[in-house]
Order: structure tokens, then sequence, then C-alpha cells
């Protein structure tokens, strides 16, 4: 049983993030890559096709590769994944300006994979006796495969508790215009710590197969949104800003351009010196350090290229929590 007291009229928030293995040994990332990669969600095929795939072939090779490029990134000193730091650092902070304005809110953070699971963050916030729950992902671009998944997996929880609370669900914020000046102030300021004016900037997000736009999922109008926003919001010159997608997998066909293809061509195209940063994702993970800030340096440096640079997510940055903070507030409206 949960201790919440039905006339307690307390407010809980729990921040959702994608997740991460506990470990970068092979059964650690082998078990979160079997959860991920099962989330209907994410990969929608049949059961029966995917499943053999995914345990047989998938899951006997893939955690090594993982396994490897998570050791490249560890935090070390706290033995997690960066997004795990990043996102524990967001919700703490949210939950002191929000103490310093709203007193009695909880707040506390949960992953859709892995460890802190959704499941014990409601847990958490029941136990301190909250009635109403606000459930608020960290995606910025609405997707069914990360937003809604990460709320199907709150509300799978939730179908098994008695007395259910009050719930609402944070809507994705990628023309939020506190966002877009958050993201355009991190590209000048990297630029100004630049001894050099870089001749193409990409805006890297992560993909889906183009068969998910046809079914309906908007993401990929929302990150093009989110970049011509940007791209605008700096003046920058839109023949020199460039739009792409990453972290594609299987044998469909994915939203494009490719991101290593474009830095690949780019430098072959006898372009020297390039910027790139990743908006879709809020804290910086695998896929931005490992993938985009190593990988993609690799590729660009092995054809031709000379200066990459990498601008970091917000992360736990006072612009990011200052956005974030109004967005939850907004949010609580009626229940403050």
């Amino acid at each position: 049983m949960n201790n919440t007291n039905p006339s307690s009229d307390k407010i809980g928030i729990l921040i959702l993030n994608l997740g991460s293995p506990s470990s970068t040994d092979y059964q650690s990332v082998r078990r979160y890559l079997s959860e991920f990669l099962s989330d209907q969600r994410v990969i929608d095929y049949s059961k029966l096709f995917w499943q053999p795939i995914l345990q047989g072939i998938i899951l006997t090779s893939r955690p090594f590769r993982s396994g490897h490029a998570y050791k490249k990134i560890w935090n070390e000193e706290l033995n997690e994944s960066p997004l795990i730091t990043y996102s524990r650092a967001i919700s703490e902070k949210i939950a002191v300006k929000l103490a310093d304005h709203h007193k009695g809110i909880s707040v506390t953070y949960a992953m859709r994979y892995g460890e802190p699971s959704t499941k014990q963050g409601i847990k958490d916030l029941l136990a301190q006796g909250v009635d109403k729950i606000l459930l608020f992902a960290l995606y910025p671009q609405y997707s069914a495969t990360t937003t809604a998944s990460s709320y199907d997996k709150a509300f799978d929880y939730l179908k098994k508790v008695k007395h259910q609370p009050v719930v609402r669900t944070a809507p994705g914020w990628h023309d939020d215009s506190d966002y877009i000046d958050a993201i355009a102030k991190s590209i000048q300021d990297k630029l100004n710590s630049l001894d050099h004016q870089p001749e193409v900037i990409l805006t890297s997000f992560h993909g889906l197969p183009k068969r998910y736009l046809l079914e309906g999922d908007p993401y990929y109008h929302f990150c093009n949104k989110t970049s011509d926003l940007v791209c605008e919001k700096l003046g920058w010159d839109k023949e020199k800003w460039i739009t792409t997608f990453q972290s594609r997998f299987g044998f469909e066909q994915w939203f494009q351009p490719y991101t290593d293809k474009t830095i690949e061509e780019l430098a072959k195209k006898n372009v020297k010196k390039m910027m790139i940063l990743s908006p879709a994702f809020v804290c910086d993970c695998l896929e931005t350090l490992e993938e985009i800030a190593m990988q993609g340096r690799d590729i660009f440096l092995d054809n031709g290229g000379e200066t990459f640079t990498y601008v970091p997510c917000l992360n736990d940055g006072d612009d990011h929590i200052n956005l974030l903070y109004k967005r939850v507030v907004r949010e609580l409206q009626g229940w403050l």
C-alpha cells in the first residue's frame, strides 16, 4: 500500500529521460538494449518477427560495441552515464527553483529504460503523499518513440495503482522562444570562443525510419522547425546551415540527409571548418559525445577536414533550467 493522503493536494513532478545501462559490461548493456529495442513504440515490427532477430543476432554482438562506446564517455567519478548525471542535476535544480516560489512540490527523475525506473519514480512520489503528478518528458521535439513511450511507461504502472493520482503530461517545446534563444546563445557563445568562423553549421537530430512520418509521427517536421528557427535567430546564412539526422539502425530508409554521410561529403568538398550540435538531446549522452563529438570528428578529419567544433547540449546550464522551470510552472496552472 502507498501512503497517499486523499486530502493532501500535494503536487509531484516526475522528470523523464530515455535511460542508460547501469554499467558498461556486456550483460548490463544487453539488458538495457533488450528493453529499449523491445519497445514497440521504438521498433514496431511484429514480436514474432522481431524478437528472434533481436535476441539472437543483434544482442549477441551489439552489446560489445555499445559497451565499448559507453566506456569512452562514462562518468567514472559517479560510475554512471552522463545522461544520468545531467538528468539528475536538471531535476535537482528545478526542485530548488520551484522551492523558491512554490512550497511543498516534490520533484524526482526517472528513466524510460533502465534505472532509476519510471515505476520507482512514481512510487517515490506517492510515498511522499502526492496526489497530483506532472509527467515531464525531456524531449523538445515530440515523437511517439520518445515522449509518448515515456508516458506509456508511466501509465503502465499507474494502471495498477488502486488510488490513482491526478496526472498531467507535458508537451514538447520545439518552437518555444526561450528554447530557441538558449540554443542560439549556446552556438553564439561557442562561436565567440573560436579564432575562426565555421564554413558550415550542422544541426543533427536523432533519426527515425521515414515510414514513421508517413504514419503520422510529427517529429521530422518539429526538428526542421527548430533548426530553421535557430538559424533565423542567429541570422546565419541558410546556405551554410544544414539539418541532418543521425543514429540510423536497421535496413529501412531513415530521415535524410544522414549526419555521418553529410560530414563526409562536406570534407570531400573541401570544407575545412565545421560546427555541429544536436538540439533534440537536452543532455549530452552516447549519441552526442561518442557518435557526434568523436565519430563525427574522425569522419571529418579522415576525409580532409581540419577543424571540427562540437557545441554541447544545454545540460543543466542556467538558461536551460530557466526555460524548463517556466514550462513546468505553465503546466501546473490550476494546481498551484
